[in-house]
């Protein structure tokens, strides 16, 4: 019998699966409070259109019902390593145009790049229970932008923080579908199974 089949994994996968949804309900609100903050502090409008940004993985899926729990797991943990390695260059950025002149802006930023770290380390930890372990992180973070100006920098943050944000909702909804109990079965299906 796989540890994924066992009663007490599919009681922990459940229980995972809950804090995840959890910690992905709390890191949306943060990250939307902090979109508010960005903008007003970046002099941006709030309704600025921004291009998809190199390095930041989009939330919508094709198909997203014929993905396997695995699959689910490992887009969403690619996504917030991506974000994890964005968050960091965009405070980085903060602090060399604002140094410590707009303090608030930066405690968010670092409070929500804390949360994407934990929540990656916890998706980690769903995979290993399921026998998979994460993949490397090679080749994991996104490459340097290329001499983006200022304003770049700050459209590019935008759309950064508002990808995030969807990506909270889809963590949460990848969540609740990974932790339903199989159908006509007596034990939890394997996450490589499909739904």
């Amino acid at each position: 019998m796989a540890a994924s089949d066992s009663p007490s994994a599919a009681l922990r996968r459940r229980d995972l699966c809950s804090r995840g949804i959890r910690l992905a309900g709390k890191m949306r609100s943060d990250v939307v409070d902090l979109l508010d903050t960005y903008v007003e502090r970046q002099g941006l409008d709030a309704s600025a259109s921004v291009v998809a940004v190199e390095g930041v993985p989009a939330a919508a899926v094709e198909r997203w019902d014929e993905q396997t729990g695995t699959q689910r797991l490992l887009e969403n943990l690619a996504a917030y390593r991506a974000f994890r390695a964005l968050l960091a260059q965009m405070l980085e950025e903060q602090r060399e145009q604002l140094g410590e002149a707009d303090a608030a802006l930066g405690r968010a930023l670092a409070a929500v790049l804390l949360q994407v770290s934990a929540f990656a380390y916890h998706l980690e930890e769903l995979l290993r229970l399921e026998s998979h372990g994460p993949p490397s992180e090679e080749g994991a973070s996104p490459p340097p932008p290329s001499h983006l100006s200022l304003f770049e920098k700050k459209l590019r943050g935008l759309g950064v923080l508002r990808e995030l944000a969807q990506w909270a909702v889809r963590s949460a909804r990848d969540l609740r579908q990974i932790a339903k109990p199989s159908l006509g079965s007596s034990s939890a299906p394997s996450l490589a199974e499909s739904p």
